[in-house]
């Protein structure tokens, strides 16, 4: 990994580069409230997203409600997420989390960093993608608000030279250095699209990149690949998508809302375990 002589000036520029060729980047679970985005972004963990949304739309039509996750049976809900892997933790996080949100925030999913992050199985990631989709307007002006790391952001903030850290939590500080708070949200789906069709994890299309004049790691990594047939990495699952192609798991119809409700809170319970 090198870095580059200015990462903010490259950060603008991958941004840049990366808008137009993937214009509608952006959340490809499918969720209609918080609470289900919340859900989903869970069973994401170590899960490909196309995976999720088969879970999900059974999910949600067994479970409607809060209510109903707070009050499922534990070994039932396991049953239910068990093809998303992880299923006793995420199982035990989803039914805690319900269970928390009714008793601390009268039933709706918090809207600041602070709050979601007491919540079981969120961290920072997590967090970050909840309250950007389903709050964007309280994402814009919370203080510990940052930028949501997942695989694709790790390797490719790494090889395109803008972090000198293999942590994500140490990669998320860096970016946010670098990258104008206005790109924040939209840097972590842009990155997602760019590593899903091109920049993958065992054979890199550095042939096929707009980014090769650019990047320190450009035809270092692995055996040189040209335009193939699949252009997916296999571990997400995801497939090569050209600008203004539709994305292979369903847009979320959840129209975020424009002000956060006020709720009476009631001091938070014991804190379980985090992840995501």
């Amino acid at each position: 990994m090198t870095m580059v002589d200015d990462p903010k000036a490259q950060a603008a520029e991958v941004i840049s580069r990366l808008k137009s060729e993937y214009p509608e980047a952006g959340i490809v679970l499918g969720f209609s409230n918080p609470w289900e985005l919340l859900v989903a972004v869970i069973l994401s963990a170590q899960c490909t997203d196309k995976k999720v949304n088969e879970v999900t739309t059974k999910l949600f039509k067994k479970y409607r409600t809060v209510e109903d996750y707070a009050g499922a049976d534990l070994a039932e809900l396991e049953v239910a997420v068990r093809p998303a892997g992880f299923y006793h933790n995420k199982a035990r996080h989803i039914l805690e989390s319900a269970q928390q949100i009714l008793a601390d925030f009268g039933g709706e999913v918090p809207a600041t960093m602070a709050e979601l992050l007491t919540l079981p199985g969120v961290a920072r990631k997590t967090a970050n993608i909840v309250l950007g989709n389903a709050y964007p307007e309280a994402f814009a002006s919370d203080p510990d608000a940052g930028i949501a790391v997942d695989t694709h952001v790790n390797r490719l903030s790494q090889r395109l030279g803008l972090v000198e850290s293999d942590d994500s939590n140490k990669i998320e500080t860096e970016l946010m250095q670098i990258v104008p708070r206005d790109d924040w949200f939209r840097l972590t789906y842009l990155l997602i699209e760019h590593g899903r069709a091109v920049c993958t994890g065992q054979r890199p299309r550095c042939g096929d990149c707009l980014l090769q004049d650019i990047c320190p790691s450009a035809f270092t990594l692995g055996p040189a690949a040209g335009r193939d047939k699949a252009g997916a990495d296999a571990k997400t699952g995801g497939t090569a998508k050209s600008a203004g192609r539709g994305h292979e798991a369903p847009r979320s119809t959840f129209k975020p809302q424009t002000q956060v409700k006020s709720w009476a809170r009631s001091p938070h319970g014991k804190r379980g375990r985090r992840g995501g």
